[in-house]
């Protein structure tokens, strides 16, 4: 058995099931989930549709690297989004969602004979970043995101001694929980670092296609290789998604993208992993991201929802609408995990601790008083939700 099992922590939500065991909420309210990041909107017809077509190919097998005009349509699209041109031949690779690919890459690229392997991620940080870290045979690194830098980490703190010792640097943005971004200053300093010490970027934009100011599209990682002439993206590889974008998240379609290099190496890595993408997903994905109107439309349900939410928790906290992603990060004025818990028996409203993504590092924890609200119920349950939430707080009060 792989040693490195023992390392892994429980799931998050395997925290929250047991801080919710045998607590009895009120059966007159219907129970309302804010907890998972899952979005309930309906999954574009025009993706719908193209699976039903192309049903018939799953009686053919896929190839690891997917159809041509799936990466076709992939590199027309980071063209068209992060003005980067990429060679869809050789910088981009079709995967089954970001989940199981951002897990891959660091079995695929850390260097495990070196006992002072790093991987440095935000904190708090999307759960599978750890666990990949772990399981590759590297030890993972944490760098806080506080409210003080804007709920980014702080690379400026990071010693050169860490970032010799660093392999891979998880970077979410917008950043799960707190929907911060990203610029492109900041891609500029990881970009000369990563070439400096050799290391990876792994840029995580799963949520980048969902933002507050329509003038203000998040910043993609080869957006600003591309800007500063880092046509070759050396080491920098971005990730992508439908599940949030497309509202698809049982579709299970992604890509990546970026240095050729690295993207040759993860080809051959997935195709011993056996990971393919059915066909008829493919020709579905294909739908999806040609297709800018659902997800206009999409942007366009979480501003309606953010707008009711935050007007009516702030008249009871501090609360606004992040940059980008579809979570609020509320700071709460008592324990994390005892506010989620008295919030679901009182007013049967499930929320996440944010203690419960993030680790202690240097006698701070960045969860600590912040529970994590993922606003994908529809508006007339996220508006149900802030008033339960605006009298659970009056109560405590």
């Amino acid at each position: 058995m792989n040693s490195n099992l023992s390392q892994l922590h429980p799931y998050p939500f395997e925290k929250l099931a047991k801080l919710k065991a045998g607590v009895m909420p009120p059966e007159n309210k219907a129970h309302i989930a804010l907890s998972i990041g899952e979005p309930k909107h309906a999954t574009p017809q025009v993706i719908q549709q193209a699976l039903l077509d192309n049903i018939d190919a799953l009686g053919k097998y896929p190839t690891t690297k997917g159809i041509p005009e799936f990466r076709n349509v992939i590199s027309e699209w980071i063209m068209q989004r992060f003005q980067a041109k990429t060679n869809p031949e050789t910088e981009v690779l079709p995967v089954n969602g970001t989940r199981e690919a951002l897990f891959a890459f660091a079995q695929c690229v850390i260097d495990s004979s070196k006992q002072d392997a790093l991987v440095l991620m935000p904190n708090p940080f999307y759960q599978i970043y750890e666990g990949a870290a772990f399981l590759a045979g590297a030890q993972p690194y944490y760098l806080n995101t506080l409210e003080g830098n804007a709920y980014l980490p702080d690379f400026d703190k990071v010693s050169e001694e860490t970032w010799q010792q660093c392999q891979l640097l998880y970077i979410c943005s917008p950043g799960n929980p707190t929907g911060a971004v990203i610029d492109q200053g900041t891609h500029e300093q990881l970009i000369k670092l990563a070439i400096k010490y050799d290391f990876i970027i792994a840029s995580d934009e799963c949520y980048s296609e969902i933002y507050a100011d329509e003038a203000k599209p998040p910043q993609g990682l080869l957006q600003s290789a591309q800007a500063i002439g880092h046509t070759d993206f050396k080491n920098c590889i971005i990730f992508h998604s439908l599940s949030k974008r497309s509202n698809a998240p049982g579709l299970r379609s992604g890509f990546v993208a970026g240095d050729a290099e690295i993207i040759a190496k993860f080809f051959q890595y997935r195709t011993y992993h056996g990971c393919a993408m059915p066909l008829p997903t493919q020709y579905a994905s294909i739908a999806g991201w040609q297709d800018e109107k659902h997800v206009q439309e999409n942007r366009d349900f979480y501003r309606e929802k953010f707008a009711a939410v935050t007007e009516i928790l702030s008249e009871v906290c501090s609360v606004k609408q992040p940059p980008a992603s579809f979570y609020l990060w509320l700071k709460t004025d008592i324990d994390e995990t005892e506010f989620a818990q008295k919030l679901f028996a009182q007013e049967n409203v499930t929320v996440l601790p944010g203690s419960y993504l993030s680790r202690e590092v240097d006698g701070v924890n960045p969860g600590k008083n912040h529970v994590r609200m993922a606003l994908v119920a529809t508006t007339e349950e996220c508006i149900a939700a802030a008033q339960r939430i605006k009298n659970f707080i009056n109560n405590l009060h």
